[in-house]
């Protein structure tokens, strides 16, 4: 792993140096009409940008970098890529075109270095089993500097020997791919011992399936670099729909509402808050699962503790799969779709399964090598709810209000 370490580093070096040899040439080197002013502007103005992007996307991106700590550190090294092939094709368009070009190459730096420096926080915490974080990441800082002098040294003989547009870009495209190949082999080398959203759904899949519990090394030969955030996929078939953790209660109350059932017949038909919420009264979180978008909704209680999220994501993978079974095609006309009554035996069904097979699950994680302490099942800020006891009168969209009101939904920060 540490050749390929060092073996990519060198590469994005000496890439690195076409793209800046590029760069200069958009700054106007070279060109008599071209001032100092003018490259100091263009700049600046490429700087700003990039700080701003920067802000973005650690508020965007942020809460994700722990959960989903391979997708992003591989999309870290496409995000810089990205910005030489903008670099690099920026001396061919007009100035004000190239201007555009520069700052969108900064932008995307700049999105490196928020997935870049997020993702290899997790994999130093990661890989210092002692926890030595301190000495594991002097250690690499002096190792990429040696990479990176040996890659200077390399690209200045490289530059100085190719000129012409197309030997650039065969250069440029080897090199990318080089960096790329072998950072992918990396990524998916690594063996992380947290349960994130793909990882429970290749575990606990296997559990219910075969018994066994797969270790961080065989569940990392099944995961999907870039897998669609939120799916539930029960080992390798298909999709079975999709998962929200962490809402506010009124996005469970509007899944609710929203049943064909209740459009149609009334909103006083179905199920109520108060039912689901006396199914789950002595869980640490609700969920209901929206027919109409295969979506499940888990909204998270006050004091949720991380086991206690893994359980309420392990119950919306298995709901899932006792829906698309018991109910597998849909008609466009709302045939062959469950009721809300029997979604809501199916949830309680699948709830008291769960409860039988979940703490021993639990101990044979913990013994299969898996951190069970942290909490990256949340990719977004999350919320939190408290349920008060309320006086409820009325019916329909009123009970419904009256139960939202009973519950306080908080910013997870």
């Amino acid at each position: 792993m540490y050749c390929q370490d060092s073996l990519q580093a060198f590469s994005s070096s000496i890439a690195g140096l076409l793209s800046s040899r590029a760069v200069l040439e958009g700054f106007g080197v070279g060109d008599a009409n071209a001032s100092a002013t003018g490259a100091l502007l263009l700049t600046i103005a490429q700087d700003c940008v990039s700080r701003l992007a920067t802000i973005l996307f650690a508020h965007r991106f942020g809460p994700a970098l722990e959960a989903e700590t391979k997708r992003y550190r591989l999309a870290a090294d496409v995000f810089n890529d990205s910005a030489m092939i903008l670099d690099c094709l920026s001396p061919a368009f007009p100035r004000s075109v190239r201007i555009l070009m520069l700052c969108c190459s900064g932008s995307l730096r700049a999105a490196c270095g928020v997935a870049g420096g997020g993702s290899k926080a997790s994999l130093s915490v990661h890989f210092a089993r002692s926890g030595n974080v301190g000495e594991l990441n002097a250690k690499d800082s002096s190792q990429e500097t040696v990479i990176g002098l040996m890659g200077m040294l390399a690209g200045s003989f490289v530059v100085s020997h190719i000129s012409s547009t197309w030997a650039t870009w065969i250069s440029l495209t080897l090199l990318q791919a080089v960096h790329l190949g072998t950072n992918f082999k990396a990524v998916t080398a690594v063996a992380l011992r947290t349960l994130n959203r793909q990882r429970a759904n290749i575990v606990c899949s296997a559990f219910f399936d075969t018994g066994e519990i797969l270790t961080p090394r065989q569940a990392a030969r099944h995961e999907r670099i870039f897998e669609k955030d939120g799916v539930l996929r029960w080992g390798g078939s298909g999709v079975l729909g999709n998962a929200e953790i962490g809402v506010k209660l009124t996005a469970l109350i509007r899944s609710l509402r929203q049943s064909p059932e209740r459009k149609k017949e009334g909103e006083g038909e179905g199920v109520s808050p108060v039912e689901l919420a006396s199914v789950f009264q002595n869980e640490k979180y609700l969920l209901w699962y929206d027919v109409q978008r295969r979506l499940v909704t888990i909204c998270l209680k006050e004091k949720v503790s991380p086991e206690e999220q893994l359980k309420s994501w392990v119950h919306a993978l298995v709901l899932a799969r006792e829906i698309r079974h018991h109910w597998p095609k849909e008609g466009a006309d709302n045939s062959n779709r469950p009721s809300q009554q029997a979604l809501l035996d199916t949830v309680r069904r699948s709830l008291d399964d769960i409860g039988m097979s979940f703490t021993p699950m639990l101990g044979r994680l913990k013994g299969a090598g898996w951190d069970l302490d942290a909490a990256v099942l949340e990719t977004v800020p999350g919320y939190r709810v408290s349920i008060r006891p309320v006086e409820i009168t009325g019916a329909g969209k009123d009970r419904d209000d009256a139960i939202a009101k009973g519950g306080e939904a908080k910013k997870d920060l």
